[in-house]
């Protein structure tokens, strides 16, 4: 049988340097959301346990839509200031029985990726008894000494270039993976042989301060392609669109043995159309197909608008707009294919998924990090909804 992966992100209330960091937003979804989706998209981990105090971190957790999610409600001594870490790990591994190894995940590294976690995995399923990951430092280290300063990593008299240093590899606190018997044998996060799994060296920062956030922020959207300077416009968007094909599914063609055509949607997409239309915005679907299923998906979800066969897809968005009495400023929608250019171009907010054809992903204001089918409809959402919780 193959080892069973839980994902343990613990997520405290009381945070003092930021209160209720661990939700506070960032680039347009709350922190702990970050970390919750690399977990949710690697496929080696069958479950992510939010282990928290607070009802609202919960509520924040919980909002996200994961499947393979639960909350754990910590106790009181586990979340009090002076606990550390593994004392809840250890409260959680020793109450459930049910996975063979802990991915322990700090929401505080919103720059962790499923990839990284995987290469950890992978790391520890080839014979290692825990894993932490590192990110490779090239820094000049120093020591002081009662007889003097003193180098610590190289020579001063041969100083070498960049491109020459080997740098030194640092724990950065993403994550670690751990079985649960050497978790309650031991007490600790770390122990047995040692595996390293290297992140990207802009993961180095952890977010412990307001400055940290500044930072962070600033590489989580240089590296997902995420404008954090829209939300003034988002505030004004009045209604959000969208492509089917390639945004609502992954663009697969599923067959039935019968040749009945197939085809899967993602449920957090579901919840984001939910949480729009509950804000007062409109919510619909513009397509090039015709096809029932995708009438009866937006009869379910309780869609405003379904526009199927549309080949001139602005002329529809327009026309749209004049009926409902809105601009095309206030529209966002999103697209992934050559058919979706013009509107993308036209509207308030365009947007593409993130493995959307390049020509749409130039043209885009923004690029989703998930891809089509993965929740994409649920991101923008979410970032819709913050910034009218802003003003």
């Amino acid at each position: 049988m193959s080892e069973r992966y839980t994902a343990f992100i613990p997520v405290r209330g009381g945070s003092k340097s930021i209160p209720l960091k661990n939700i506070k937003e960032m680039a347009g979804r709350p922190l702990v959301h970050w970390t919750i989706a690399a977990a949710d998209a690697c496929p080696d981990i069958d479950r992510i346990v939010i282990s928290t105090d607070s009802d609202e971190i919960e509520a924040a957790a919980n909002a996200f839509g994961s499947a393979k999610l639960v909350v754990h409600r910590r106790s009181a001594e586990s979340a009090s200031d002076t606990a550390g870490t593994e004392a809840v790990m250890l409260e959680y591994a020793s109450a459930h029985d049910d996975f063979d190894a802990m991915v322990l995940i700090q929401a505080t590294s919103p720059l962790l990726a499923a990839d990284d976690l995987s290469r950890g995995i992978a790391a520890y399923a080839a014979g290692a008894d825990s894993v932490l990951s590192v990110v490779r430092q090239k820094r000049f280290l120093w020591e002081d000494a009662p007889e003097g300063a003193r180098p610590v990593n190289y020579d001063y008299n041969a100083r070498p270039r960049r491109q020459e240093f080997d740098g030194h590899l640092v724990e950065n606190g993403a994550f670690y993976v751990t079985s649960r018997a050497a978790l309650l044998e031991t007490g600790c996060r770390l122990s047995g042989r040692i595996a390293l799994a290297e992140m990207d060296e802009a993961s180095y920062f952890e977010i412990d301060e307001p400055d940290d956030w500044i930072i962070a922020e600033a590489l989580l959207a240089r590296r997902t392609g995420i404008d954090v300077a829209p939300a003034a416009n988002l505030a004004g968007i009045k209604a959000l669109l969208t492509d089917c094909d390639g945004v609502l599914t992954d663009a697969g063609m599923y067959y039935s043995e019968h040749g009945d055509e197939l085809k899967k949607f993602n449920t957090r997409d579901g919840m984001g159309f939910a949480m729009l239309r509950e804000a007062g915005l409109t919510v619909g679907i513009i397509t090039a197909e015709n096809v029932d299923l995708v009438r009866r998906r937006a009869e379910k979800l309780k869609l405003d608008e379904l526009h199927m066969g549309v080949h001139d897809k602005l002329a529809i968005v327009s026309e749209l707009c004049a009926k409902r009495g809105i601009t095309l400023d206030e529209v966002a929608y999103v697209g992934d294919d050559l058919m979706d250019l013009a509107v993308i171009k036209a509207v308030g907010f365009g947007c593409s998924v993130s493995d959307g054809m390049p020509e749409v992903k130039a043209a885009a204001t923004y690029v989703t990090h998930a891809r089509g089918g993965e929740g994409a409809i649920r991101e923008v959402a979410e970032m819709i909804i913050a910034a009218r919780n802003r003003v």
